[in-house]
């Protein structure tokens, strides 16, 4: 009688770099319908915030999920700094590939005093890694509408 054995194997990010060349081309494709909502855009008029139109959102969440499937183990480093009454952040997206990191940076800003959804750190940062994201290609067809 055979006996089966199961080992215990773990999953190392480090030890598994995808090309830079694939991870880009990857990158470079359109985010799937699936992932891109609605987002409603407000101006003030009159002393009223009134919706005047949307605009194509994808969710920071997405994109941590579609950064951890085309480029497993990236990573994302941010700076906060208050410049009067708005909260900036400046972010660092490092992708591993096989040949080298690569890295870019980008900001993203907010009210510090928010009246909408979030709060100024969260949606600056998230502001500033979809547009790490789109300085890779990630989600670059959204800023092109």
């Amino acid at each position: 009688m055979a006996t089966i054995t199961k080992e215990k194997k773990e999953f190392k990010v480090k030890e598994y770099r995808r090309s830079i060349v694939d991870i880009l081309r990857d990158f470079n494709e359109p985010i799937p319908e699936r992932f891109i909502s609605k987002k409603p855009i407000f101006k003030r008029l009159n002393g009223k915030l009134e919706k005047v139109g949307e605009v194509d959102y994808v969710a920071w969440a997405t994109y941590i999920r579609l950064l951890e499937y085309y480029a497993p183990g990236f990573e994302w480093s941010i700076r906060t700094q208050y410049m009067g009454d708005r909260t900036v952040i400046e972010g660092r997206l490092t992708i591993h590939a096989a040949e080298g990191n690569y890295s870019r940076e980008a900001t993203g800003q907010e009210d510090s005093n928010v009246s909408g959804y979030g709060d100024p750190v969260s949606n600056s940062e998230s502001s500033a890694l979809r547009r790490c994201c789109a300085k890779f290609g990630l989600g670059l067809h959204l800023w092109e509408k």
